[in-house]
């Protein structure tokens, strides 16, 4: 979403996004689980099997403008969705990740927490994990 888009559709226009529209009614079989403050659906363009967000209800762009009430539920929530995902698809770990603006790769102006499940891979060096939203600086163990 290219910075004008992302102006254009500032905090009250809600018609256009995507996690509204499922909050308030449309593809809201998505919804796997929910609380007062935010729903838990599986991401629709998962990196891994699994791949689960954690939604506010109220349509805020950055961690940061939540209530200290909606982080608490929001992280129990994230919880709930670790255990779901657990049952299901048996990962070996997690990553947890918000990209909270543009600057840091938010497409959708709505905060969503990524529960990503690890598992691992032949041949795939997991270290570094979130360090790799900046690839030249994630490899630090092997650096003189």
């Amino acid at each position: 979403m290219n910075t004008t888009h992302q102006q254009e559709h500032s905090q009250t226009d809600t018609s256009a996004c995507p996690f509204c529209r499922i909050i308030h009614g449309q593809d809201a079989e998505r919804i796997r689980h929910q609380s007062e403050h935010g729903i838990v659906i599986r991401d629709g363009f998962p990196v891994s099997a699994g791949h689960t967000l954690v939604i506010p209800k109220r349509h805020v762009q950055s961690f940061f403008d939540l209530s200290a009430h909606e982080k608490t539920d929001l992280l129990a929530l994230l919880d709930w969705a670790k255990a779901d995902v657990e049952a299901e698809f048996k990962p070996e770990a997690f990553n947890i990740g918000i990209n909270d603006g543009p600057a840091a790769g938010q497409t959708v102006p709505h905060l969503h927490i990524h529960l990503i499940p690890r598992y691992w891979e032949n041949g795939v060096d997991p270290r570094g994990g979130v360090r790799w939203v900046v690839p030249g600086k994630a490899d630090y163990w092997s650096k003189e």
